[in-house]
């Protein structure tokens, strides 16, 4: 493995973002997910109740979880969710296959009742914030990729307004650049030059 710049070029040949070479996990995710344009309202609230999931933690952590985390949560199905009760909430709270966090585990059943109570689609909602690629400089390095934007702002304020709990903006961007919302692979990555 070698660096140019902040791209790292594997075994494989190929330059990655930094994070998406550092391990086999994060490989696959850069390589195939990460940055791709994403719909459907069941596998945008998996990447929300992830993403809220992740907060203060590797996202690592969380993919390495994620099939433990569909399991637990009913596919992510939204209306499933939404009803769990008492019992589906110390079944979470006593799953070690999942990160077990009361406030995030209540946050996730309370989205998804948010999610039911929406008058759009949450598709529709969450690509509303979207900014238009046209004119959107890629970042050349890592210190050029923001934390927060003011769409990743906006979106929270609004799904906060609707109900929703642990999305702030930073979890929100981090949606957003999962989602392929925007694209922020470095200049010089692979998957920059892939489109």
């Amino acid at each position: 493995m070698s660096t140019h710049g902040d791209v790292v070029v594997g075994a494989d040949g190929l330059a990655r973002c930094p994070w998406g070479a550092s391990t086999p996990d994060y490989v696959e995710y850069h390589d195939t997910e990460w940055g791709r344009v994403l719909h459907g309202d069941r596998a945008l609230f998996e990447r929300i109740t992830l993403e809220s999931f992740q907060s203060g933690l590797s996202w690592l952590t969380i993919l390495r979880k994620r099939e433990a985390f569909r399991t637990a949560f009913a596919g992510f199905d939204p209306e499933r969710v939404a009803g769990f009760g008492e019992h589906d909430r110390a079944r979470l709270l006593a799953d070690a296959g999942i990160v077990r966090n009361r406030a995030k585990i209540d946050a996730a059943i309370r989205n998804a009742g948010a999610v039911l109570g929406l008058d759009r689609p949450l598709d529709e909602l969450l690509w509303s914030f979207a900014p238009p690629a046209d004119g959107r400089t890629r970042p050349a390095a890592l210190a050029d990729v923001p934390a927060t934007t003011p769409e990743s702002t906006a979106m929270a304020k609004e799904l906060k307004r609707r109900g929703f709990v642990f999305v702030g903006p930073t979890t929100c961007y981090a949606l957003m650049q999962a989602t392929g919302m925007v694209d922020d692979h470095l200049e010089g990555c692979w998957r920059a030059a892939s489109g």
